[in-house]
C-alpha cells in the first residue's frame, strides 16, 4: 500500500491557512494539524500562569509540560489543551501577539517541531504553519506558500474578530498583522520563508473554493506521480 503524501501549507498570519487546510484535508480524507494553534496553546498557558514573555527557560519548560491534541467534531476540529477545548480562547488578539514572541524561542520551537513530526510522519496529513515546508517536513511531497496583502489579511482578521463579538479596530488589526509579519520574518530561529519548491498562491483576489481547488489539483497530481 502506497504511503499517503504529507502536505505542507506555510504563510503569514491571516492568509487563511486554517480555513484552507481544514477544507483541503477534508476533501483529501487526510488528517489536519494546525501547528500555529500549538504555539497559541503555549502562549495561552503562559498568560494564564503569569509567565513573562521574556522568560525563555520557563516558556521552553512549559511547552514540554503541556498536552496538546486535535479532536475532530463534525466538520470542525477542536484544539485541546490539557483536555480543555481552547479553540476560541487561543484566537484572541492578546494571545495572537504573545504567540509571535513564544514562537521565536528556539527551544519552544524545537519541542513543538518534534511533536509535529510525530503527529505527521505517517503521511496522509495536511500541516499548516510558517516553517512546515522548510523545517518540519522539508521532504513533504506537496508544499504551498499561501499569502495575501497585509491589508486584506488584516481585514479578514478584523471581520473574524468582530464576528466573535470582540471590540476591535480595523486599522489597528492591520497594523498588528504587519507587526506579526515583521516578527515572524526576522526571528533568528526558523523565520517565515517560502520553501524553494513550494507553490506560491496569493489569495487576495481568490475565493476559498478556488484556493482549495488549486491545492487539491497539485496534491492529486503529486500522488499520481508516486504510484
Amino acid at each position: 500500500m502506497k504511503r499517503q503524501p504529507i502536505v505542507a501549507i506555510d504563510g503569514p498570519s491571516g492568509a487563511g491557512k486554517s480555513t484552507i487546510s481544514k477544507l483541503l484535508a477534508r476533501r483529501l480524507g487526510f488528517a489536519h494539524i494546525d501547528t500555529g494553534a500549538m504555539y497559541r496553546c503555549v502562549a495561552l498557558a503562559a498568560l494564564r500562569r503569569g509567565i513573562d514573555a521574556e522568560d525563555e527557560v520557563s516558556l521552553a519548560e512549559l511547552s514540554l509540560a503541556l498536552r496538546i491534541e486535535f479532536r475532530p467534531v463534525g466538520d470542525e476540529q477542536q484544539v485541546l489543551l490539557d483536555g480543555e477545548d481552547v479553540s476560541g480562547a487561543i484566537r484572541t488578539p492578546e494571545v495572537s501577539l504573545l504567540t509571535s514572541r513564544v514562537s521565536s524561542v528556539s527551544e519552544v520551537r524545537e519541542n513543538l517541531v518534534e511533536l509535529q513530526r510525530r503527529m505527521g510522519e505517517v503521511g496522509g496529513v495536511v500541516l499548516e504553519g510558517r516553517d512546515i515546508g522548510t523545517v518540519v517536513f522539508p521532504q513533504a511531497q506537496a508544499k504551498f506558500f499561501l499569502t495575501a496583502s497585509a491589508r486584506e489579511r488584516g481585514r479578514r482578521r478584523y471581520l473574524e474578530l468582530k464576528g466573535k463579538g470582540l471590540d476591535v479596530d480595523l486599522e489597528t488589526t492591520i497594523a498588528e498583522v504587519e507587526a506579526r509579519d515583521a516578527a515572524d520574518s526576522t526571528r533568528q530561529h526558523s523565520p517565515l520563508a517560502q520553501a524553494p519548491d513550494a507553490v506560491l498562491i496569493d489569495s487576495t483576489g481568490l475565493s476559498i473554493d478556488q484556493v482549495v481547488a488549486r491545492m487539491e489539483a497539485v496534491v492529486v497530481a503529486r500522488r499520481k506521480m508516486q504510484e
